[in-house]
């Protein structure tokens, strides 16, 4: 698998053909083969790029812009289509050959599941790596329906690779009385809200390496209803980019971050898509050093 090649689907806004010359990599993780409710996330990664053609290269917010910095978009990685286990073994192939380069792996999904590939990945690499995980849903079961390959479980599985008290839950409004319980007991575990307990944690991570992985549905449906399981009562996209600028100009080391679930057939006036993308540049200018 060539790291430099691009595959499927448009490029994000100003990005760059020089892979070597790139510090981050965006790629497509498009799967969505073990949603619990409405399938179409597959299609978001293809859709966020297309709608990126409307988005200022400028952030006011953070006084940059898109040209100033290299970034390498591989498009959508090849996954065989159906085959969950198989996909992931992909994904995490193609993320050890980014780190492995010193890159910064930038993810769009894609269920959640796809992060879970991604974050063995990056702690096999940082062992002392912390998770920040921005979602409406707990993801902290062990199985699904009998199914431990579930989007509903990546964060339940980080829990058991990388230790709980190393994962920072933010948002999460959604779950079982089970997964509330664990999260409670064992991870850092902060619901309803996300910026102002996001910024109580952030002094207590600075210096180590840290992966983000944002679920869209952390936001509110009115905000963001393209999403397979959308939950009501969520935050808004001002609060997100507060987050997300919180976070820029912390002393946290990012090494790598994802955005998912973005379903675009579920939002025909592509709000959802166009604030995923806005985010995502955000945290291009704000999260890669």
């Amino acid at each position: 698998m060539r790291l430099d090649q691009k595959y499927s689907g448009n490029v994000y806004i100003l990005s760059s053909d020089d892979y070597a010359a790139s510090k981050a990599v965006i790629y497509g993780m498009p799967m969505d083969y073990t949603v619990s409710f409405r399938p179409g996330s597959r299609f978001g990664p293809a859709r966020i790029r297309e709608v990126s053609i409307g988005l200022e290269e400028y952030s006011p917010y953070l006084d940059k812009s898109l040209e100033d910095i290299n970034y390498f978009d591989a498009g959508d990685l090849l996954l065989p289509f159906g085959n969950a286990g198989r996909s992931l073994e992909v994904i995490g192939e193609y993320v050890k050959g980014l780190l492995d380069d010193g890159k910064f792996p930038f993810g769009l999904g894609g269920e959640h599941l796809v992060s879970w590939p991604v974050i063995q990945q990056v702690y096999a690499k940082y062992p002392d790596l912390a998770l920040i995980h921005i979602d409406a849903h707990a993801d902290l079961r062990e199985q699904y329906e009998g199914e431990p390959l579930s989007h509903s479980t990546p964060v339940r599985k980080a829990a058991a690779l990388m230790g709980g008290k190393n994962i920072y839950q933010f948002g999460i409004r959604s779950g079982s009385r089970e997964e509330f319980q664990f999260g409670r007991e064992n991870i850092n575990f902060y619901p309803f809200e996300v910026l102002e307990p996001l910024k109580k944690v952030l002094p207590e991570l600075a210096g180590r390496p840290v992966y983000l992985t944002i679920d869209i549905d952390v936001l509110d449906p009115s905000c963001a209803p393209g999403t397979g399981t959308a939950e009501a009562g969520g935050i808004t996209s001002k609060e997100l980019l507060a987050a997300i600028h919180a976070m820029a100009q912390s002393e946290l080391n990012f090494v790598g971050a994802d955005i998912v679930e973005v379903a675009p057939a579920y939002d025909p006036t592509e709000q959802t898509q166009i604030v995923a993308s806005k985010l995502i540049r955000e945290m291009l200018l704000g999260l890669v050093k």
